[in-house]
């Protein structure tokens, strides 16, 4: 009985591990489609205002020290890569073209988009 038991041991714990992981993936995307439901305006002002797509928003992310957080970045992206380098965070980014990212902190656990003032 016993050998039997422990074998369901993992069956157990992995219920719930996809539990956390669901509720960590729909948070990630409650954030997002908050953060996108704001003006383009006002998403591009904070992004020109960071400059640098590693820096994570204060505005937009939760505060420190919460479970969970939630960590919000944004960026000018270059789409069509104009200027050849392949590098979409690094010169000749897109005016009215705008890169999201929530990813929950210290987890691998992000989801990216992109926004623009063509709507």
């Amino acid at each position: 009985l016993v050998p039997a038991i422990d074998a369901l041991r993992p069956g157990i714990q992995g219920t719930g591990i996809h539990e956390a992981q669901t509720q960590r993936h729909y948070e990630l995307v409650a954030r997002l489609e908050e953060v996108l439901a704001r003006p383009f305006a006002e998403l591009d002002a904070e992004a020109v205002a960071i400059n640098d797509p590693a820096v994570p928003s204060t505005v937009y992310s939760d505060p420190g020290g919460q479970a969970n957080r939630r960590l919000v970045y944004l960026s000018r992206y270059d789409a069509d890569n104009a200027d050849g380098n392949n590098n979409f965070f690094d010169t000749g980014m897109d005016e009215g073209l705008l890169w999201v990212r929530v990813e929950i902190e210290g987890t691998d656990q992000a989801i990216e988009s992109l926004t623009s003032v063509y709507e």
